[in-house]
C-alpha cells in the first residue's frame, strides 16, 4: 500500500484549455513573440533578452500592476531589449517546506487547492496575453503539467534542482519553446552541459501515460545561476573566466545555438537583490571586451517586483515578495533604462 491519500481526479490540460480558450488574437501574440525568441537565440535578432519579474507570482493582481508598468518601459527599449515577464506559478523548496506557488496555494493564507490552483495559473497567464500583449516565462517545476500552459508561454526555465531530473530533459526535448537549463546548485557546468544536450536530442519516452516522440529542442540553453560550495556558501559564475569556460564548453559540444542566460539573483547575488544591476554592468563590460562572450550571452535574468526585498507571507505588503528577496520598481525601472544605454 502507499502511503498516499487520493483526495480526487484533476482536470486534464485539454479540458483546461476547453475551459479558458485563447482568442485568435491571443494565439498571434503568443506565435509573433515566439519567433522573436528564436531569432534571439540562433543569432538573427541581436536584441538582449531581459526575462524579469517576480521569484513568485503570489498576488495575481500584484503581479498584473507589476506587468503594466513594466509594459511601459519595454515600449521605451523595444529596439534594444526584448522582455519577457517571469510569471513562475510553482516554486522549488529546497527541503519541502514554505509556499510551493500559485499552483499548490491560489491564496497563500488558506489550504493548497490543486485544482483551485490549476485554473488561477492558466487564468493569470491569460491575463498577461490579454492586458498587456506579453507572453511570458514560468519555471517547469512539474513536467507533467507542462500541458496546461504550452500555448501561452513563451519560455521555460528548468531550475538547479531539476536540471539532472530524466523527464525534465525528456519532456524539454519536445518543447516548443526556448528552454533554460540552470547549472545545478553544486555548480557543476557537466550536469547542465549534458542536460542541454539531452534536450536538443530526439526521444522516445513516457508522458501523461502515452508513448510520446519528441524531435528535440534546439533552443535549449544554459543558465548561470551561481552555485554553492561544499561548506555552504554562494559563489558566483558569471565572471570572465566562468563564461569564457562555458563558450569552450560550447565549442566543444557541438551543440545547436550556443547560448546563455546570466541569473542576476539566487547564488550569483548570494541573494542580495541589490547587486543584480552591477551583476548586469560587469557581464556587459565582459561582452565588449570578449567577442565569443558576447555572442554567448543573450541576456539576463531579473528578480524584480513593485516593493525591494521580501516579507513572510502573514506581512501583507502589496507587491513584495513572500519567497525570495526582489528588486523594487523604481530600482528596476532605472535599471532597465541604464542597460539600454549601454548597448
Amino acid at each position: 500500500m502507499m502511503n498516499l491519500e487520493f483526495e480526487r481526479k484533476l482536470t486534464i490540460p485539454k479540458e483546461t484549455k476547453e475551459m479558458y480558450p485563447l482568442t485568435p488574437e491571443m494565439a498571434q501574440i503568443v506565435a509573433d513573440r515566439a519567433e522573436i525568441l528564436r531569432n534571439i537565440f540562433s543569432g538573427k535578432d541581436n536584441r538582449l533578452l531581459l526575462i524579469i519579474g517576480p521569484c513568485s507570482a503570489d498576488n495575481p493582481d500584484a503581479v498584473m500592476d507589476y506587468l503594466n508598468r513594466l509594459r511601459g518601459v519595454a515600449e521605451k527599449v523595444k529596439d534594444k531589449i526584448f522582455i519577457v515577464p517571469r510569471i513562475y506559478t510553482g516554486k522549488p523548496r529546497t527541503t519541502g517546506a514554505g509556499y510551493k506557488g500559485l499552483l499548490h496555494q491560489p491564496n497563500p493564507h488558506e489550504k493548497p487547492d490543486m485544482f483551485k490552483g490549476i485554473i488561477a495559473v492558466r487564468e493569470l497567464h491569460m491575463r498577461a496575453l490579454r492586458e498587456t500583449e506579453f507572453s511570458c516565462a514560468d519555471e517547469m517545476l512539474y513536467p507533467a503539467n507542462h500541458r496546461y500552459l504550452d500555448d501561452v508561454l513563451a519560455y521555460v526555465a528548468v531550475g538547479a534542482r531539476s536540471v539532472e531530473n530524466q523527464e525534465h530533459r525528456l519532456v524539454s526535448s519536445g518543447l516548443d519553446c526556448p528552454v533554460g537549463m540552470k547549472n545545478p546548485t553544486s555548480g557543476d557546468l557537466s550536469v547542465m552541459m549534458n542536460a542541454i544536450t539531452a534536450a536538443q536530442s530526439k526521444h522516445t519516452f513516457v508522458y501523461r501515460g502515452w508513448e510520446v516522440h519528441s524531435q528535440g529542442n534546439p533552443y535549449a540553453h544554459a543558465i548561470m545561476r551561481g552555485y554553492m560550495n561544499k561548506h555552504g556558501q554562494s559563489l558566483p559564475n558569471y565572471h570572465y573566466e566562468d563564461l569564457a569556460l562555458l563558450s569552450k564548453f560550447y565549442e566543444e559540444s557541438g551543440l545547436q545555438n550556443p547560448a546563455a542566460i546570466i541569473d542576476t539573483n539566487h547564488a550569483n547575488s548570494g541573494k542580495n537583490p541589490f547587486e543584480q544591476p552591477r551583476i548586469i554592468y560587469e557581464v556587459l563590460n565582459q561582452c565588449r571586451y570578449n567577442e565569443h562572450i558576447r555572442k554567448l550571452v543573450k541576456g539576463f535574468m531579473v528578480e524584480s517586483y513593485i516593493e525591494d526585498g521580501a516579507q513572510k507571507v502573514d506581512e501583507g505588503c502589496y507587491g513584495k515578495s513572500i519567497t525570495d528577496p526582489c528588486l523594487g520598481w523604481e530600482k528596476t525601472e532605472r535599471m532597465i533604462l541604464e542597460t539600454a544605454d549601454l548597448l
